[in-house]
């Protein structure tokens, strides 16, 4: 339910609405439909008023990543040749899990008091954002590669010059094998051992 040339999973009902024909309000009740159904989840967006240059949209995941995988094709096959869009979709589906799995753990403590994904109008973000009732906020990079470059850490770098004191920590999850910090309160670990 992406608009053509928006960014990637954050919802725009009205746009695909207009993309299949569908009134605005005909395509928000089947969103609805299918959040109460339990097959989509709205993650949405987070912000502590750290920017007027903030996305407010929600990001879109499929609960069930292996139904979103079946649904896509997403086959090893084409895993295995590489094909980039079967890449991209794969970096999404591993994202969508491991957001799903954050959420839940998040959900078993009392002092969690929001969760949400960021992101900035350029296009920076963070996957998702877990701010605790004392003010204090962690933040979650879903990386799909076996490494993590410097680069990739521009989000969490970000977050963590505009919140200072208040961000914990800033965790760039991946498919690696070893945990490291690369910078002060940023931190780099393989997506199994969380």
């Amino acid at each position: 339910m992406a608009r053509r040339g928006a960014p990637e999973q954050v919802l725009t009902v009205e746009g695909a609405a207009r993309d299949v024909g569908l009134t605005p309000s005909t395509a928000e009740n089947y969103a609805t439909l299918l959040e109460k159904a339990f097959l989509i989840y709205r993650l949405e967006a987070w912000d502590r008023t750290l920017s007027a240059r903030s996305a407010a949209l929600p990001k879109v995941h499929v609960v069930d990543s292996g139904v979103a995988a079946r649904n896509l094709r997403l086959t090893p096959a084409k895993l295995a040749a590489r094909d980039p869009a079967a890449l991209t979709e794969r970096g999404h589906l591993v994202e969508t899990f491991a957001v799903g799995e954050l959420i839940k753990q998040a959900s078993w403590t009392a002092e969690v008091t929001g969760v949400g994904h960021w992101r900035t109008r350029d296009g920076v973000e963070v996957d998702l954002v877990v701010e605790r009732d004392n003010g204090g906020v962690v933040g979650f990079d879903i990386k799909t590669g076996d490494s993590v470059p410097g680069t990739e850490l521009k989000g969490l770098r970000l977050l963590r010059d505009k919140l200072g004191s208040s961000l914990v920590a800033g965790f760039a999850l991946y498919l690696g094998k070893r945990s490291y910090s690369p910078e002060e309160k940023l931190h780099v670990i393989p997506l199994d051992q969380v």
